[in-house]
């Protein structure tokens, strides 16, 4: 049987948060960008649940005009777009490379879920450095995690046995909770140092481990 581990790719492999506030550092001033991320954090999922359709380079796009808007900043002619743009020049977390290849060679397939569009995500992965056997992005079939569809589309594009699947994220808002809602083994990857969540079946810190913790959960057959 083949093992598969799925992702999220931002938070949890590529640093969302440092790319967010780096433009909104620049954009309105250091001293505001931590509150300003919190505020962002909120705006992101509404827009992405009330328009399930909306590219992600829209999503990003709109936020930041909610997020200047409502907290009474100017958005410099030009500069709506500011998220989308860097996107891609987001940097990939360290243990990332070494943890995803090293779960490779043991055998696992590897597979990304991901809230972006395909243009986006694909210029992340070669940023990763890592090749991915499958990836599913909300641009291409209408729906933001933590709807079911990225895990419905995953199964039907993949074949995978739902007893050889793990998926993987930081985020216990759009990717843990529902992933065990569908009965699907979960590793939530706990970079910010949440406090403590009985969903995951196991926390990690990071993905330097990733290896070992995937195969306590779907040992080889």
């Amino acid at each position: 049987m083949e093992r598969w581990a799925s992702f999220d790719c931002y938070g949890t492999l590529v640093d969302w948060n440092g790319g967010i506030r780096e433009q909104l550092a620049r954009l309105f001033g250091v001293e505001r960008e931590d509150d300003l991320l919190v505020r962002y954090h909120e705006l992101e999922p509404k827009i992405q649940s009330s328009n399930p359709g909306v590219s992600y380079r829209e999503v990003l796009t709109i936020a930041l005009e909610q997020l200047a808007s409502q907290t009474g900043l100017t958005l410099s002619e030009g500069e709506a777009s500011a998220l989308a743009k860097s996107l891609p020049d987001w940097p990939v977390f360290d243990d990332v490379r070494p943890g995803l290849t090293e779960a490779q060679e043991r055998g696992w397939r590897l597979a990304i879920l991901s809230n972006t569009d395909r243009d986006l995500l694909d210029a992340s992965i070669d940023a990763l450095g890592v090749p991915f056997d499958a990836s599913i992005v909300a641009g291409e079939i209408g729906s933001y995690k933590p709807a079911y569809k990225h895990w419905e589309v995953f199964y039907e594009q993949t074949g995978a046995d739902p007893t050889g699947h793990v998926h993987v994220a930081q985020s216990l808002f759009h990717d843990v909770e529902p992933a065990t809602e569908l009965g699907i083994p979960t590793i939530w990857i706990n970079r910010l140092g949440e406090p403590g969540d009985l969903r995951p079946d196991v926390t990690l810190t990071g993905v330097a481990d990733l290896a070992d913790a995937l195969d306590s959960l779907v040992p080889v057959r």
